[in-house]
């Protein structure tokens, strides 16, 4: 019978591996710790104080902004701040659409600025009805973002029922226009009624008047810090977003 050999212990190789993850895991906890630590500076020009870690920047209006000057909101920059994207309401319900959707689809491009559109959902409507009266009004092309759910009211409708609406609505649109849409709403509302199950969706987070990023458990690609901004070629305050990424990966978002 063949002598079995001694299986020699190598504590070494357990110390090793137990200071590697040890330092691992110190690294990860700096890196978090220290990832995009906020600075916001303030520029009078603009109206607010702006988190200048992010380097693309952007605006969503609707109707209440008025006739928009969209070569002026294209032209306007401070230092490296110039506006390079807009998300521009276009429907709302089943039946309404907003006014000035058409022109400033059309004259955003016209100027330059990666246009994206959003419809404001209601859980308390039919959501395939509110799909098509998105997809009546919004002819979205190569190079545009894709379709956004403004997702922000709850109706006193419960949270199994704002989930099974909004996804209806979703998958249309992802059908639709063969991109996965964009949810945006605030934190709040997100964790309380969407949940795990729309991780997979690019958010668009609303979080104001902290100077600190929006404190969420997942990822968001869009942060709408401010709804009191200025620019010019817009006579009403106006809404301000960052974008998570630089203008490549703003393109890569896009429909291609």
């Amino acid at each position: 019978m063949a002598r079995r050999k001694r299986v020699r212990s190598r504590p070494f190789i357990y110390i090793f591996v137990f200071i590697s993850l040890a330092g691992a895991a110190a690294a990860v906890w700096w890196w978090l710790r220290t990832k995009e630590p906020m600075t916001f500076v303030r520029y009078e020009e603009f109206g607010i104080d702006m988190p200048v870690n992010y380097s693309v920047h952007g605006i969503d209006i609707s109707k209440f902004q008025g006739n928009v000057n969209w070569m002026a909101v294209r032209q306007m920059q401070v230092d490296e701040i110039r506006i390079s994207f807009a998300f521009i309401k276009a429907t709302e319900g089943i039946s309404r659409q907003d006014g000035t959707f058409q022109r400033n689809w059309e004259k955003a491009k016209e100027a330059g600025v990666i246009r994206g559109a959003y419809h404001f959902f209601y859980s308390t409507r039919d959501p395939i009805k509110q799909a098509i009266n998105f997809r009546n009004v919004v002819q979205l092309e190569s190079g545009d973002l894709p379709p956004v759910l403004d997702i922000e009211v709850h109706n006193n409708q419960p949270a199994a029922v704002i989930r099974s609406t909004a996804r209806i609505w979703l998958e249309d649109m992802e059908k639709a226009y063969g991109v996965k849409p964009i949810i945006y709403t605030n934190i709040h509302f997100y964790e309380k009624y969407l949940g795990k199950e729309f991780d997979d969706y690019p958010l668009w987070v609303a979080h104001y008047y902290q100077k600190d990023k929006p404190r969420s458990a997942r990822n968001w690609v869009f942060w709408q810090h401010s709804d009191i901004g200025h620019v010019n070629g817009i006579r009403t305050t106006v809404d301000f977003n960052v974008f998570r990424g630089d203008s490549t990966e703003l393109l890569k978002l896009c429909i291609p």
